[in-house]
């Protein structure tokens, strides 16, 4: 990877978690075979802040082509992939002991078949 003012490219082994950890989200989410179903358990684990909301750009724009889940518990990220009008956000609640979606609406899964 290039640097701008570096002399010479960066080495995998010198890049930050986050940058390794975006990179890799990049790759999968601008695959030319996307899969059916893609689920990202909390993807802005490790990432800058600033990159949130390119990253929620990138999964609604393969949110068009695969069917994409997100879990997260980072506010930029949910605001930013609510501002897409195809985004739906399903908010989920522990009640006694128990996860449950808070407007007590199930959500409505679209399961690839196998």
């Amino acid at each position: 990877m290039y640097q701008h003012g570096l002399l010479r490219p960066l080495k995998t082994s010198e890049l930050s978690d986050g940058t390794l950890r975006y990179l890799l989200l990049v790759a999968a989410l601008l695959s030319p075979r996307p899969p059916a179903l893609m689920i990202l358990n909390e993807p802005e684990t490790s990432l800058h802040p600033d990159l949130l909301p390119p990253l929620a750009r990138l999964i609604a724009q393969a949110s068009k082509r695969s069917q994409a889940v997100v879990v997260s518990h980072a506010t930029a990220l949910v605001t930013a992939l609510g501002a897409d009008p195809d985004c739906t956000q399903i908010v989920l609640e522990k009640q006694l002991g128990e996860t449950v979606v808070r407007d007590g609406t199930p959500p409505a899964w679209n399961w690839p078949s196998r």
